[in-house]
């Protein structure tokens, strides 16, 4: 287990340039803004405007505060996402813009290297235990949670987020009352 305090992730321009971008992790290690296998990030989006486009990604959008925003991809029509939006894949690589509904929004997004690494995100209620997975997760605590591996225990504060490895032998044990975000990581299905 290891915690990733907010007060520690990393902030950066948007790939276009139009806004800010908080990392939470990546991998490799280090990786650039071009030459990501994944990457968790959250982006305070402040006006209207496209998205960074990331050839060969796949991309899951959250919505973790503000009203909300209308998203259209690829010229398809126009999507509504607030606080009570599932977390919505959609590939990085096609152009997308949002129009904010009310004001400031910060989103989640969670990016996969297309044929390499596979990802899902799920909105998770609290108290939960989840068994041990295959897949390396991350939990982004919305509020203040406990998070509790067998022996181990830790305390979060929000958009503070839990490394938890691949195959570990304990439930993960989440209480707080409020929903977390639930990443999930793994190699792409069917690569050894």
């Amino acid at each position: 287990m290891k915690i990733l305090r907010a007060s520690d992730h990393k902030r950066m321009p948007w790939k276009n340039g139009g806004g800010e971008t908080v990392e939470i992790a990546v991998f490799p290690a280090g990786a650039s803004i071009g030459d990501f296998d994944w990457r968790i990030s959250m982006a305070i989006v402040a006006s209207d405007g496209p998205f960074s486009v990331f050839p060969d990604m796949d991309r899951t959008l959250s919505i973790l505060s503000g009203a909300g925003m209308e998203l259209t991809i690829d010229g398809g029509e126009p999507l509504i996402f607030d606080l009570d939006s599932e977390p919505f894949p959609f590939p990085a690589d096609k152009p997308a813009s949002a129009r904010l509904a009310n004001g400031i929004v910060t989103d989640l997004n969670v990016m996969t290297r297309r044929g390499r690494f596979s990802h899902r995100v799920i909105r998770q209620p609290t108290p939960v235990s989840l068994p041990p997975s295959a897949s390396l997760r991350f939990v982004l605590a919305t509020g203040k949670h406990t998070i509790a591996f067998g022996s181990e225990k830790a305390d979060l504060g929000p958009l503070d987020c839990l490394a938890h490895e691949a195959d570990a032998a304990s439930d993960l044990v989440i209480s707080g009352g409020l929903d977390v975000l639930l990443i999930e990581l793994g190699p792409k299905v069917g690569d050894e």
